[in-house]
């Protein structure tokens, strides 16, 4: 979570002055680069994929991609913060969802949690009030297409590498970036610009590997909110970067998110403590 923050505010940085696609699209090229190397050093071989594993990757795939141009689109034109926050909602429904469609049990007492956590989100969002941001609908979409790719990544086999779905990931996004910045006019990069989105594959790298690793091996109701950690990096980022700070009831549905938060992970751990 601190790298996918700190990755966020390096590109809204940049990107103001060159455009979202043409951001994309450099910082992608450094951040397969490094996933690369990252794989061929790590020796991990992958086999024929078997045609579950493909279907999930393609899935997987459209969620990372609509994630990342909704997200990438809604911090653009709002401040970092509350954009995170809004997102804040994606563990909740991962639960939600895997109930739905993995079959993954959830008691009566955590919808309760769940149902106060997206309270929580709408204090942020309020929808229908004159401080409604219409941007933050891209938030709220790029929190859809997330689910699914989480929830696509929990049914992918062991047999294929960690390594491969993160590179693969980055190549995708690289590629889409690549292809629809031919469509804006191209911007003169200079080298700390460079130098920037260098540092943001570092960043994005880091959150995505680890990603991959906790949502494959970790039970998603116990996983998902730690997510919630994220709120701190990006109100840290968006005060130091762009002088933003979050209203009142972005503070308020904030903290009503992580209680529910913790409060999950507190009955995920005692369900699991052994008797």
């Amino acid at each position: 979570m601190a790298g996918f923050a700190f990755n966020d505010a390096l590109i809204k940085l940049v990107s103001l002055q060159i455009g979202l696609f043409q951001s994309i699209f450099l910082r992608g090229l450094f951040a397969s680069a490094l996933i690369g190397c990252v794989w061929w050093r790590s020796q991990a071989r992958i086999g024929q994929l078997a045609p579950s594993d493909i279907r999930m990757m393609s899935w997987r795939l459209l969620g990372e991609l609509g994630g990342t141009i909704c997200f990438l689109t809604a911090i653009f034109h709002m401040p970092l913060a509350n954009a995170t926050a809004i997102l804040q909602a994606m563990p909740l429904a991962v639960t939600l969802a895997a109930g739905i469609f993995l079959r993954e049990k959830i008691s009566t007492h955590r919808m309760l949690v769940i149902a106060i956590g997206f309270a929580g989100v709408l204090i942020i969002v309020r929808p229908g009030t004159s401080a409604f941001d219409h941007h933050a609908i891209w938030a709220v979409a790029a929190c859809a297409f997330l689910v699914l790719r989480d929830l696509s990544t929990r049914q992918l086999s062991p047999a294929v590498p960690a390594q491969f779905i993160t590179f693969t990931t980055a190549v995708t996004i690289t590629l889409m970036g690549g292809a629809v910045s031919l469509w804006f006019p191209w911007v003169a990069t200079s080298i700390w610009q460079l130098s920037v989105f260098i540092i943001a594959a570092v960043f994005v790298l880091t959150g995505y590997f680890f990603g991959v690793l906790a949502m494959r091996f970790g039970d998603v109701s116990a996983v998902s909110p730690f997510r919630y950690s994220i709120l701190i990096w990006a109100s840290l980022m968006g005060a130091l970067f762009f002088d933003e700070w979050p209203d009142r009831f972005t503070v308020i549905g904030s903290i009503i998110v992580v209680l529910t938060g913790v409060y999950t992970i507190r009955q995920e751990l005692s369900r699991k403590k052994p008797i």
